[in-house]
């Protein structure tokens, strides 16, 4: 079974490529009243044949600045996980635009690479929902791609913190003292949460959007009754081995974590574990530069397959995306 799953995601992946190329180039967010400006990437639907984009630490497949192809376009928005960076669930972002989306992810404004000015702060989990929010604002209205795109067709795409911020997106609500408030480890955050510093200003919750990937998520800010107003689909992602924590603001990450987000969606949704996966395994394989600097976040256990994984992983979001973004 797993084999016809796998030749049947090939399948699917060849049959885009071989439809249309994916179009990149970067974008910015302007300044605004509710926040800094946001570097970002988005990647468009193109008819040129497929090249090779060298942006130095890493080449990805597709053709920049090509023109977008096609019109009324599902649009599919990415958030990244901390420390990271909008470039690194690229290959998700091809496969949806090789198959006729447009996808837009930008830079968490201080969480990253190479702006880690505010890891470790509150803020950066109060802010990222009105980053992403932000984002869709200028997607669909001052970016290339305004006119091409359906703006009733909208989807998220988040891993790590990004699964946090997709939760938020669709109306779950964090319960901060749950998390710091009884951890000592995290007496500063708890410190704050104390002092009400972050009451004055509400988490932003966005119902354009009409269906969610989330891949383990870091979700220890929520309790059991912080899902009861999401009522869009999820297509929820967990891996088997998880990962330790590396700061209080980013716990470890287990099994049972993500299953807790599971069993308190109300809504109905996809559920799936990846066997023998760690947390990292939703990144795509590692460019060298990125192996070498960092190699917890690409390296494997023994027998698993990231290419295979990766293959199946994008054609299920694919999938998922076609099924409730549909015209």
């Amino acid at each position: 079974m797993h084999t016809v799953k796998l030749l049947v995601a090939i399948a699917l992946c060849l049959a885009a490529t071989l439809a249309q190329a994916a179009g990149f180039r970067f974008i910015e967010v302007p300044a605004d009243a509710e926040g800094p400006a946001m570097k970002g990437a988005m990647w468009t639907p193109c008819t040129a044949p497929p090249g090779e984009i060298d942006l130095g630490d890493i080449i990805l497949p597709g053709v920049k600045d090509c023109p977008i192809s096609g019109d009324k376009l599902p649009l599919v928005v990415i958030s990244h996980g901390n420390h990271d960076n909008m470039l690194r669930n690229h290959d998700t972002a091809e496969t949806l635009a090789d198959a006729g989306f447009i996808v837009a992810a930008i830079n968490h404004p201080g969480d990253a690479y190479p702006d880690l000015s505010r890891v470790g702060d509150l803020s950066v989990f109060v802010e990222r929902p009105t980053d992403i929010k932000r984002l869709i604002d200028f997607i669909l209205g001052a970016s290339p791609a305004a006119s091409r795109i359906d703006p009733q067709r909208i989807g998220f795409f988040g891993f790590s913190a990004g699964g946090y911020t997709g939760l938020v997106l669709i109306g779950a609500n964090p319960d901060w003292a749950f998390l710091f408030c009884r951890r000592s480890s995290a007496a500063s955050v708890c410190e704050q949460i104390l002092r009400k510093e972050f009451q004055a200003q509400p988490l932003v919750h966005d119902a354009r959007i009409k269906a969610t990937v989330i891949a383990d998520p870091a979700c220890c800010f929520f309790g059991a009754d912080s899902f009861a107003a999401v009522k869009v689909p999820v297509q929820l992602w967990a891996s088997e081995r998880g990962t330790r924590g590396l700061s209080a603001l980013d716990p470890a990450l287990t099994p049972e974590s993500v299953a807790s987000v599971d069993r308190n969606l109300t809504e109905k949704h996809e559920y799936h574990v990846v066997p023998n996966a760690g947390h990292f395994a939703f990144w795509p394989p590692c460019p060298p530069a990125l192996a070498t600097g960092f190699p917890e976040g690409c390296t494997d256990a023994p027998g698993f397959d990231r290419v295979a994984f990766h293959t199946q992983f994008n054609a299920d979001v694919l999938a998922f995306f076609r099924t409730y973004l549909a015209p």
